[in-house]
């Protein structure tokens, strides 16, 4: 892998693995890149209705993290359906409506295991036990735990593994760019699967700063502490967004790779090294978003 620091670029890339391909996006357009049950690629690209644009004061800190975070899942969940239904044989496609109902379900059933769950088991062991500041930074650990252990119990099932191996191809082509290799299988693939700017980072962040807004909440009744934890969610999300930033920024900065270990070491379970097949899904992903933008900066001069 090269030793250079990244070449410097006017905004940062991102992505996200999906079933069967990789979703890339830059500032302005995304694209999406699925292998097909015949072997060929299958790529389309959007543009990003962004409406920090529209209205400059949310790019501001602490309230870009949420916006960012609400058009991530936005795109993210736009370019699962795509994913998998060119991942699927043409019978067995989903609606958007299934798909959003599906991630909606999930999205329940994540707050309610991994937000509310430790609250309300906590609460009723503070009860029996009393303590307060403990309390909380115990029901805190708890939740990273819960978390890494979900983490790594569902990348041993064989599909989720294979979304791994594509989030690793992600990971190794981004950085390849970064670097300013040639975006081609043989280069792509000396890199790392590791990037500092992943969404694992940003989630154990969040995670980890629960631990200490949360223990600031005290221990009031069990309503308020629920209602807490879940209004509390965009603040810590734009608190978690600017960290990961800063981190990316300040990559040679000993506090931050103290902050951004975790998610490092997280990424050792959601990153796994992908087949040469994969790392050319994600380069056919980022080549479109860099071909959207040169058409637009051509037809801009």
């Amino acid at each position: 892998m090269s030793e250079n620091a990244p070449v410097a670029r006017p905004h940062l890339y991102g992505g996200q693995a999906v079933v069967e391909g990789v979703m890339m996006r830059g500032a302005d357009h995304w694209a999406v890149a699925v292998r097909r049950p015949a072997g060929d690629i299958h790529i389309e690209s959007h543009d990003i209705d962004s409406v920090a644009k529209r209205h400059p004061f949310l790019a501001k800190p602490f309230l870009r993290g949420i916006i960012v975070l609400g058009q991530s899942l936005a795109i993210g969940t736009r370019a699962l359906l795509i994913a998998t239904n060119q991942s699927m044989e043409e019978e067995e496609q989903l609606t958007s409506r299934q798909v959003g109902l599906a991630l909606a379900l999930a999205m329940v059933v994540f707050v309610a295991i991994f937000v509310l769950g430790p609250t309300v088991l906590f609460a009723w062991i503070q009860r029996h036990v009393g303590g307060s500041i403990l309390i909380n930074m115990l029901e805190g650990v708890f939740r990273v735990t819960l978390f890494v252990a979900y983490l790594w119990l569902i990348g041993r099932t064989k599909d989720i593994h294979r979304v791994f191996e594509y989030h690793g191809a992600e990971h190794k082509t981004i950085a390849a760019f970064e670097h300013g290799d040639p975006l081609d299988p043989d280069h792509v693939d000396h890199y790392s699967t590791v990037h500092v700017r992943c969404g694992t980072n940003f989630l154990i962040i969040v995670m980890i700063i629960t631990i200490f807004v949360f223990t600031l909440f005290g221990t009031p009744g069990i309503w308020w502490r629920i209602g807490s934890r879940v209004v509390a969610i965009p603040l810590i999300a734009g608190i978690a967004y600017e960290a990961l930033r800063l981190g990316a920024r300040f990559q040679t900065s000993t506090a931050m790779r103290m902050l951004m270990a975790p998610g490092l070491w997280l990424q050792r379970i959601t990153t796994q090294p992908p087949e040469r097949d994969q790392i050319e899904v994600a380069i056919a992903s980022f080549d479109e978003v860099l071909r959207r933008e040169a058409e637009a900066a051509d037809s801009s001069s």
